[in-house]
């Protein structure tokens, strides 16, 4: 498909949505609650590698992956919810308010996957394929991934506003609503299965 900024806008608005960056602060201020500035960083440049490498392996052979494996977008958003569930439900009553050991890394898992790239994107991603082709869809991915990436790194700022207390009080409410948008996206998987 021929190049233009309005093909790229087209392509680049399904993905912006899915992702829904800014939905997703709370969450992230949730999980890399108690993390140093310098670890964060990392895990901030860590979830946006792992997102945009699953998104590149989506985008290149998404339809295919989902044949071959005999999954659908509902299997994958069941799976999605359920991995979210459990961290919510492990952040709400056994997380402490020390720091989170410093070997753990939330990055790959649940920022980078299902968190920033869900089942949502990925399937944004195969449909922004199907209608503009690979060039188009790939710069898109980039686009998003940058704002990702400038949003999160840049999350240091709101938990300053906030403060300590502050953020400890939002970490819990931001785990329950962690926790039903996990429930949200089971509920949903098992719908679309049930119709």
């Amino acid at each position: 498909m021929k190049f233009s900024l309005h093909n790229l806008l087209m392509a680049f608005i399904p993905l912006f949505v899915a992702i829904d960056v800014f939905g997703a602060i709370p969450v992230f201020i949730s999980l890399t609650n108690g993390i140093d500035a310098k670890a964060k960083k990392r895990l901030v440049v860590e979830a946006t590698l792992t997102a945009g490498a699953v998104a590149l392996v989506f985008l290149i052979s998404g339809k295919l992956i989902f044949s071959f494996l005999g999954i659908t977008e509902n299997d994958f958003r069941i799976g999605g919810g359920i991995v979210l569930l459990v961290l919510s439900v492990h952040e709400l009553l056994f997380a402490k308010d020390s720091q989170r050991d410093p070997g753990m890394s939330v990055g790959v898992v649940p920022i980078g996957i299902p968190l920033i790239m869900g089942p949502a994107a990925l399937t944004s991603i195969i449909i922004v394929v199907d209608n503009y082709g690979y060039w188009m869809s790939m710069m898109s991915l980039l686009l998003n991934l940058l704002i990702v990436w400038l949003v999160f790194r840049h999350s240091e700022f709101m938990m300053k506003v906030m403060g300590v207390a502050g953020s400890r009080a939002f970490a819990k409410v931001a785990s329950l609503f962690m926790a039903a948008i996990a429930v949200m996206m089971i509920r949903v998987g098992v719908q679309n299965i049930l119709k």
